[in-house]
């Protein structure tokens, strides 16, 4: 019996797959899973893989990557599946053929009838007989994987896939859920966005097991689903902090780093008690939802964790908290156990506490510090650090090319660009990343070259831009790019109230985010209104409607937010 596996990231499918292989072979069956711990059975779909996952393949096709990856998955089927079908009782796969499709046309907009005979042939005849759709809502499945990266951060660079955005796992999932529509024989859809994971894995199991001893749809007529506790609604600004704060306390049961991460940037003696009782439980991620709090409470919280979680507090230490009496000596307390992070928070300060913990960091933290930094000292600090590896000519590896470019964030001069342009066909991505606040010709050049194929990061460099150009840029992606509206946060331009109001219905979250300080006025209340009603079971929708309107009334703590 062959069964697959579907899903959008951070919905736990690989969980759950491994899971439910362990208690099969637990209850007797002889199972394979063809990627069992997140790994391919075989190393040329696994490096196959990897070639597609490469942010530095920017130029690849909607075509030639479909191609890419339905050639891993026949390679898989062939070398590993295949065998493993003769031999086994059961057949896992995380992720089939349906991956590349539903990117294909849901992802990047190709035909469905163009397609269609492209994953027949793929398939060559083996068609699972069970595919399990994990469906959890995006915001949520974002959260997790955001929490995971927190908890146990890995230097591995972003996937050329999230290069899109964050609406592609929107438009994926709802091409999981249309595959699942026109084969309900064959297609068992689980919500994973409340269920308790064991508890769904168990049911799973008891699937599994009972369609190999019989058929799918016997299975599926006798085995429950484990139910989810109800889904509060938030219809109104009350009732949406009032569904944050139950549904914040039933998740920290089993999930205390997702409850910990919804809190982030919520003010309040509700949110900071919360805040407390997770600490010692999710201290990395209450550390990291510390970023721009200037409130006594925070200051405590801060001082607690900084042993626990040094990074993220540092993290916390940047922008206008920088000038805060308490910032200096936490950050000095901080440099030699996370210089990264100081470096970060470093990011643009020319002062003389910024120059004063330069001195003590290594050199690639002390790198990442320079952004948007362009004085005669910050060079010299950039020229000792390329000598020390040979010359700008000599980088080679792409961790390296991104160390440097990260250094010339935000600056335009002539020697910026140098380093940009020699760096570019090594890590294209940091390349384009670093233009970031410059607004000369060749960088709006590099940003139309770009877009359609790393829309996200050439939103993140127009943020706050309302240039013509920046305009142009929005107007390309904006059907499909979620991170337009992170570029228009407080601004109260015609265009941007009309990029709010198309998009309301598709992405309220990130609309009511938009809004900034013009939340306050009655075409934002209008806004958050219109988002709540139409997506009042919404965990992201009701975070950002308490944001909004505490800031609109003045009881954001402390003076250092930034809109």
């Amino acid at each position: 019996m062959f069964v697959v596996f579907e899903g959008i990231d951070g919905g736990g499918k690989t969980t759950l797959s491994n899971l439910v292989a362990q208690g099969l072979r637990e209850r007797g069956l002889v199972v394979e899973h063809v990627r069992e711990g997140g790994r391919f059975a075989s190393n040329v779909t696994q490096a196959m893989r990897e070639l597609g996952r490469d942010a530095r393949n920017l130029a690849l096709a909607p075509r030639a990557e479909l191609m890419l990856y339905l050639t891993r998955e026949v390679q898989l089927l062939e070398e590993a599946t295949r065998p493993a079908l003769r031999r086994a009782d059961v057949v896992i796969a995380d992720r089939y053929v349906y991956t590349a499709q539903t990117l294909a046309v849901n992802g990047r907009g190709m035909a469905a009838d163009e397609v269609a005979p492209m994953i027949n042939a793929a398939m060559a005849g083996v068609v699972p007989e069970l595919v399990i759709l994990v469906d959890v809502d995006p915001h949520v499945a974002r959260a997790r994987r955001r929490v995971s990266k927190l908890i146990t951060p890995d230097d591995k660079a972003p996937s050329r896939k999230g290069l899109a955005g964050t609406d592609l796992q929107r438009r994926l999932r709802e091409g999981y859920l249309a595959l699942a529509d026109r084969d309900p024989a064959r297609w068992h859809v689980v919500d994973n966005t409340e269920a308790d994971l064991h508890a769904m894995a168990t049911s799973l199991i008891e699937t599994v097991l009972l369609a190999h001893q019989t058929d799918v749809a016997t299975a599926r007529a006798r085995t429950a689903l484990p139910i989810a506790p109800p889904v509060l609604t938030g219809g109104d600004r009350d009732g949406a902090r009032a569904a944050l704060l139950a549904w914040i306390d039933r998740r920290a049961v089993r999930e205390p780093g997702l409850a910990a991460y919804f809190l982030a940037g919520l003010a309040g003696a509700e949110f900071d008690d919360r805040r407390r009782a997770l600490a010692p439980r999710a201290p990395v991620v209450v550390a990291s939802g510390l970023r721009w709090f200037d409130d006594e409470a925070s200051w405590l919280l801060r001082h607690e964790l900084a042993a626990i979680a040094p990074g993220p507090i540092a993290r916390s230490l940047s922008g206008l908290l920088a000038e805060h009496p308490a910032s200096a000596a936490l950050l000095r307390s901080l440099v030699e156990i996370a210089p990264r992070e100081v470096g970060s928070a470093l990011w643009g300060r020319d002062d003389a506490l910024a120059w004063e913990l330069r001195e003590r960091l290594p050199a690639d933290p002390l790198m990442h510090s320079l952004g948007a930094v362009a004085g005669p000292r910050a060079w010299a600090a950039r020229d000792r650090w390329l000598a020390d590896r040979g010359g700008l000519g000599a980088i080679a590896s792409v961790a390296t090319a991104e160390i440097a470019c990260k250094s010339v964030e935000a600056i335009g001069d002539a020697r910026a660009w140098e380093l940009r342009k020699a760096l570019r066909e090594i890590a294209p991505v940091a390349a384009l990343d670093a233009t970031f606040g410059v607004v000369d010709d060749r960088s709006w050049k590099w940003r139309e070259r770009s877009v359609e194929r790393a829309p996200k990061v050439v939103m993140r460099t127009i943020a706050g831009l309302a240039d013509p150009r920046a305009w142009a840029l929005r107007d390309r992606v904006g059907h499909h790019c979620e991170e337009v509206l992170d570029t228009i946060t407080g601004l109260d331009v015609a265009a941007a109230w009309q990029l709010r109001e198309d998009r309301v219905g598709v992405w309220p979250a990130s609309v009511l985010k938009s809004l900034g300080p013009l939340a306050a006025t009655e075409r934002g209340q209008a806004l958050i209104a219109s988002a709540l009603a139409s997506a009042p079971r919404s965990i992201a929708v009701w975070r950002q409607a308490i944001l909004v309107e505490d800031r609109r009334r003045a009881a954001w703590r402390g003076a250092s937010w930034q809109w």
